[in-house]
C-alpha cells in the first residue's frame, strides 16, 4: 500500500507499514503525487522563489548552535560535527513545516490537514494523526482517504480501512487500489482483489503489478508472468527473481539468468543464489563463488554452505568450515553435515556426533543417517541401527538401505525386506540392487532381474554386472558386451575385468582390452592384476610384470605368487622365488607344489620332494595331478630300494 504524504508533486517517498505478499516483497513507500491534488494550499501560505528568506551566517548560528568546542591538542571532528549541524537543521525545518501546516489545518485548511496527518502517520503519532486525515478525507483528498486507511489498518480497524481505500481508489488512486486488493486478497475475495490490483498495476504501480502477478501465478495463470515483467522493469527485485523462476521452469536458462542477474544485482540473496547455481552447473567458478559469497553476506545460509563446497573442491578446507559453521549456525543442515564429515574424516568422533546432531535438529534426516553411519564406524551397533531406524521412519531412503542390511545380517530377512522394498521405491540404488540380490537369493530369478535392471539404469555397476553375467550364461554375447560395459562405467572392477577378457576373446582393439584389464587392476582386482602381469612378460616388459604379480600375491593370489616366483626363477633369484611357490603351494596352487617336488629332487631332498608331489597330486589340476602321481611312483620305488 502507499502512504500519500502530499498533494503535490516532487517529494520524497518513505518507507510505511502494509500488508506484503512476500517475506522478500521491497517495502511499500508513501507515493506523493498530482493525481491526487485536489485542492492545494492557500496562496498566502505557498512560498516561492520570490519569498525566500535569507539569513546571515550568524543568524543561522545562533538558532541552531555554535559547533561544540575542540580541545587544543586535538583536530576538529568536521565530518561529524557537518552530519550534526545538517541532522539539527533538519529537524528545525520538519518543525516550522509541522507548525505551518497545524496552523492552517487548526484555520479549516484540508490539504494542509492531509499533509500534517501524513507527517504524523509518518513519525508513528496515529492518535495526533487521526482526527486531521478524517477531516481531510471527509473533505474529498483522496490521499487522506489513502492514508486514513493505512492508519486504520494499523490499528487493526480493517473494515474501515477497506472503506477508506475504497474511497480513493474508486476516486484514481493507484496506492489504495492495490492496499485494497491485497486485503481483499487475504479475505479470500480474490475476483475482487483481482480488480483492484489490475485498476493498481494498469495505473502504474508497480507493487500492485506484482501482486496481480501473485495472484495470478497462485492460480496457475499465464499472465503472471506479465505483472511480474511489468513490476520488474519498475525495479521490484522480488518480481524479477520469481520471473527468473518462471523462466528457468519453463526450461529458459538464458531468460532466467537475465532476471537473476537483475534482482542479485539489487541485493536479492535468493536470486543471487540460484544465479550461483546456475553459474557452477556451468563450471564458472569463479563467478559462482562470487555470487554465493553476495548472496551469503545478504543472509542466505544455503549459499554460504554451497560456497563453502566450492572451497572444498579448491582444496581450501579451512575456509570452506568457516562458511559452514556460519551457514550450520544459521540453521543449514546440510552445512551442519558437512561439517560433521569433515570432523569424523579427521577421526573427531565427538565433534562430528555435535554437527550431525545439529542438522538433525535442523530438520535434515541426513543427520539421523550420518549419525548411524559414525556409530557403525565405532563399533556402536546398537546405536547405528537405532539412528539408521529414525531416519528411515523420516523417509530417508539410504537409511531405508542400510537398515535392511543390518537387519539381514541378524538373519532377520523379512524384517529386512520391507525396508529393501522402501529404499528401491524411493530411489535408492543401493536397495534396488539388495533387493534383487534378496529375490536371486530366494531363486526368484524374474524379480532378481527386474530390480538389477531398475538399478542398472542409474549406473549401479554391480547390478549391470549381474545382468551381464546372464546375458553370457544364455549365449546372448551382444547384450553381455552392453552390460559389462555399462557395469565397467559403473565402477565395477569385475564388470571392468570381464569386459577386457570378452574383447581380448573377441581379438577386439588390444589397446582397449589394455585399458579395462588396467582400470580393474587399478581397482585391486587380483586376476587382472595376473593378466597385467602375464601380458607385460609377454611383451618382454619384466619389470611391469613382476610390478603387477607382485602386488597381486602380496594381496593373496596364488596365481599371481606362481608366476612371481617363475619371474624370479628365471633371473637369479630362486631363492625368493622359493619364498613365493611355497606361498602359492600352501594355498593350494598344484603347480607351484610340482616345482617345489623337482627343487627338492634337485637338492637331493627325496623325502621333501615326496611330500611336495603328494600335496601337488591333491591339488590339480588332472596333468599336474598325474605328472605329481608317476613323479610320486619313481620316488616311492627309489626310496624303497
Amino acid at each position: 500500500m502507499k502512504l500519500i504524504g502530499r498533494n503535490d508533486t516532487g517529494a520524497r517517498s518513505v518507507p510505511a507499514a502494509a500488508p506484503q505478499t512476500h517475506a522478500e516483497a521491497d517495502t511499500d513507500a508513501w507515493a506523493q503525487s498530482a493525481e491526487d491534488t485536489q485542492q492545494g494550499l492557500p496562496a498566502q501560505r505557498s512560498y516561492g522563489p520570490e519569498s525566500l528568506v535569507r539569513i546571515s551566517a550568524q543568524q543561522l548560528v545562533d538558532a541552531v548552535g555554535r559547533y561544540p568546542a575542540a580541545a587544543d591538542d586535538e583536530p576538529a571532528a568536521e565530518p561529524e560535527d557537518a552530519a550534526s549541524f545538517e541532522t539539527a537543521l533538519a529537524a528545525r525545518e520538519q518543525a516550522a513545516l509541522e507548525s505551518r501546516h497545524r496552523c492552517a489545518a487548526d484555520a479549516g485548511d484540508p490539504g494542509a490537514a492531509s499533509q500534517l496527518g501524513a507527517m504524523l502517520l509518518r513519525r508513528g503519532d496515529l492518535e495526533d494523526a487521526e482526527p486531521y486525515l478524517r477531516a481531510a478525507a471527509a473533505a474529498g483528498l483522496r490521499a487522506a482517504a489513502n492514508n486514513l486507511g493505512v492508519l486504520l489498518h494499523q490499528r487493526g480497524h480493517r473494515a474501515e480501512a477497506a472503506q477508506w481505500w475504497r474511497q480513493a481508489a474508486v476516486a484514481g488512486s493507484a496506492p489504495a487500489a492495490h492496499a485494497l486488493g491485497l486485503q481483499l486478497r487475504d479475505q479470500g475475495e480474490e475476483e475482487a482483489a483481482e480488480y483492484w490490483l489490475h485498476f493498481a498495476a494498469e495505473h502504474g504501480h508497480p507493487l500492485g503489478a506484482y501482486a496481480l502477478g501473485d495472484l495470478m501465478e497462485h492460480r496457475r495463470d499465464v499472465r503472471a508472468e506479465r505483472w511480474f515483467k511489468v513490476s520488474a522493469d519498475a525495479g521490484h527485485r522480488e518480481a524479477a527473481y520469481r520471473l527468473a523462476r518462471m523462466r528457468e521452469a519453463a526450461g529458459d536458462k538464458e531468460t532466467a539468468e537475465t532476471w537473476y542477474r537483475t534482482a542479485a544485482a539489487r541485493s536479492h540473496a535468493r536470486a543471487a543464489l540460484r544465479l550461483g547455481v546456475l553459474l557452477e552447473e556451468r563450471r564458472e567458478l569463479d563467478e559462482a563463488a562470487r555470487w554465493y559469497r553476495q548472496s551469503a553476506q545478504n543472509g542466505e545460509p544455503r549459499a554460504a554452505c554451497a560456497l563453502g563446497f566450492l572451497l572444498r573442491d579448491a582444496g581450501d578446507l579451512a575456509a570452506a568450515a568457516e562458511w559452514w559453521q556460519e551457514a550450520a549456525e544459521a540453521g543449514d543442515g546440510n552445512a551442519a553435515n558437512a561439517l560433521g564429515a569433515l570432523h569424523a574424516g579427521r577421526g573427531e568422533a565427538a565433534e562430528a556426533e555435535r554437527w550431525y546432531r545439529a542438522a538433525l535438529d535442523a530438520g535434515d534426516h541426513n543427520g539421523a543417517f550420518n549419525l548411524g553411519l559414525l556409530c557403525a564406524g565405532t563399533g556402536r551397533g546398537t546405536q547405528a541401527e537405532q539412528w539408521y531406524r529414525k531416519a528411515a521412519y523420516a523417509g530417508h531412503r539410504e537409511a531405508c538401505n542400510a537398515l535392511a542390511v543390518v537387519l539381514l545380517q541378524r538373519g532377520d530377512e523379512s524384517g529386512a525386506e520391507p525396508w529393501f522394498s522402501k529404499a528401491a521405491e524411493a530411489g535408492s540404488v543401493d536397495g534396488a540392487f539388495n533387493l534383487g540380490v534378496l529375490h536371486a537369493g530366494r531363486g526368484e530369478l524374474p524379480q532378481a532381474h527386474e530390480w538389477y535392471a531398475r538399478a542398472a539404469a542409474e549406473g549401479h555397476g554391480e547390478a549391470a554386472l549381474q545382468l551381464a553375467v546372464v546375458h553370457e550364461q544364455r549365449g546372448n554375447a551382444a547384450g553381455a558386451l552392453e552390460r559389462y560395459r555399462q557395469a565397467a562405467a559403473g565402477g565395477s572392477a569385475e564388470g571392468a575385468f570381464r569386459l577386457a577378457a570378452v574383447l581380448e576373446r573377441r581379438g577386439d582393439a588390444d589397446a582397449e582390452v589394455e585399458h579395462w584389464y588396467t582400470v580393474a587392476a587399478e581397482a585391486d582386482h587380483r586376476r587382472a592384476q595376473v593378466r597385467m602381469g602375464v601380458r607385460a612378460a609377454e611383451r618382454g616388459e619384466l619389470q611391469t610384470a613382476e610390478h603387477w604379480y607382485r602386488r597381486a600375491a602380496e594381496a593373496g593370489s596364488r596365481s599371481a605368487a606362481f608366476n612371481l616366483g617363475l619371474l624370479l626363477a628365471r633371473h637369479d633369484g630362486e631363492s625368493e622365488a622359493v619364498l613365493w611357490y611355497t606361498r602359492a603351494a600352501d594355498a593350494g596352487h598344484g603347480r607351484a607344489a610340482l616345482r617345489l617336488a623337482l627343487l627338492a629332487l634337485r637338492r637331493g631332498e627325496p623325502v621333501q620332494a615326496e611330500n611336495w608331489c603328494r600335496r601337488a597330486a591333491e591339488s590339480g589340476p588332472a596333468e599336474v595331478a598325474e605328472r605329481a602321481a608317476r613323479l610320486l611312483g619313481a620316488l616311492s620305488a627309489e626310496l624303497s630300494a
